[in-house]
């Protein structure tokens, strides 16, 4: 008796560039966070509070999490 099961994966080639195209994304966001420390710690930075910190990298980590959330939802396209 031959038993023809083949193994497959879960997800596409596809999907899994897309989830780590979102890890990236994700990555980026908190490179973006990063910093702002001030070199004197009685000294106050108002760097913490820039732009960068406060709106840009926390809405470049939420597209970075529906990205990863796409590539898994996204359906492989079924071989014929």
């Amino acid at each position: 008796m031959e038993n023809n099961t083949e193994k497959s994966f879960l997800f596409s080639k596809q999907n899994y560039v897309l989830l780590l195209a979102g890890v990236a994304v994700i990555a980026l966001g908190f490179l973006l966070m990063a910093g702002g420390n001030s070199e004197d710690p009685n000294v106050f930075n108002e760097a913490v509070f820039s732009f960068r910190r406060i709106k840009l990298a926390p809405t470049v980590i939420f597209i970075g999490f529906g990205i990863c959330i796409y590539s898994i939802f996204k359906n492989p396209a079924k071989k014929a």
